[in-house]
């Protein structure tokens, strides 16, 4: 069955259909959920809620642009929405905002590791740094999912960097240490 009868079979609320669909797209989309929740437990939860909206929705999704983009957004907003209602971001100055880079050397550093430390941040920082970083949304587009001002989604970042940049700091410092 292609997609396009796939989805055309979810619209008419067919069981087998949505899962076929949910196994298609539930291992991307639970990386996803990964990357946006606290931990592995609330990362399926959010893949459930992702899964019920999408098919409560489906029938919105009128083959214009991607699918799997499709997809992608509803999971993303899903996850947020948690977050949207906890209040987890603090507003500052958006002067108060710097901006620098973390070095990082992979020949010591496992992508395993940088992927932990980025689960390890605080959810606002968290959120902010994988919706600028890792899925490329600006900060006025953050600002708007999150219902945070621009500066926020600003500062947040540059606090999940410099906390990420202390981390690696820290992870060469213990490499170097027990190389001597």
């Amino acid at each position: 069955m292609s997609l396009e009868q796939l989805i055309a079979h979810c619209k008419n609320h067919d069981t087998k259909a949505q899962e076929e669909l949910y196994k298609l797209f539930s291992s991307k989309l639970f990386s996803i959920c990964l990357k946006y929740s606290a931990n592995y437990a609330q990362a399926e939860d959010n893949l459930q809620d992702a899964f019920l909206t999408i098919f409560n929705k489906i029938e919105q999704y009128k083959g214009k642009g991607s699918f799997e983009g499709w997809l992608k957004r509803i999971t993303i907003n899903t996850a947020l929405q948690r977050y949207r209602a906890e209040k987890v971001f603090n507003i500052v100055n958006e002067n108060e905002v710097e901006d620098f880079e973390i070095e990082v050397n992979e020949d010591v550093i496992s992508l395993d590791y940088l992927l932990k430390a980025i689960q390890n941040l605080p959810d606002r920082y968290r959120l902010v740094f994988n919706l600028y970083v890792l899925d490329g949304y600006s900060h006025k587009d953050i600002a708007n999912m999150l219902k945070i001002s621009v500066g926020t989604s600003k500062s947040n970042l540059s606090r999940a960097r410099q906390i990420l940049k202390q981390t690696v700091e820290n992870y060469n410092l213990s490499e170097h240490i027990q190389s001597l």
